[in-house]
């Protein structure tokens, strides 16, 4: 085990990331645009998939798709 400091924002990503998220669809808007950022260069590494979307109501649509989907948001 190694120890790991970071910002509360990429602890938050890679967390979801280690819990099986494989999914985000969202829209940059602060504080949680850095969690936007480090998942956009992160999930393509694992097979996941990003989607920047124009506002939070197709956000939500988009999520909502992938849930009933069965991706593990």
């Amino acid at each position: 085990m190694t120890v790991q400091f970071m910002q509360g924002n990429r602890a938050c990503a890679l967390g979801a990331m280690a819990a099986g998220c494989r999914f985000y669809a969202g829209y940059p808007i602060t504080p949680s645009s850095e969690i936007a950022e480090i998942l956009s260069r992160e999930l393509p590494k694992v097979g996941g998939k990003f989607i920047q979307m124009e506002d939070e109501i197709a956000s939500m649509a988009a999520i909502i798709g992938a849930s009933i989907g069965g991706l593990r948001l």
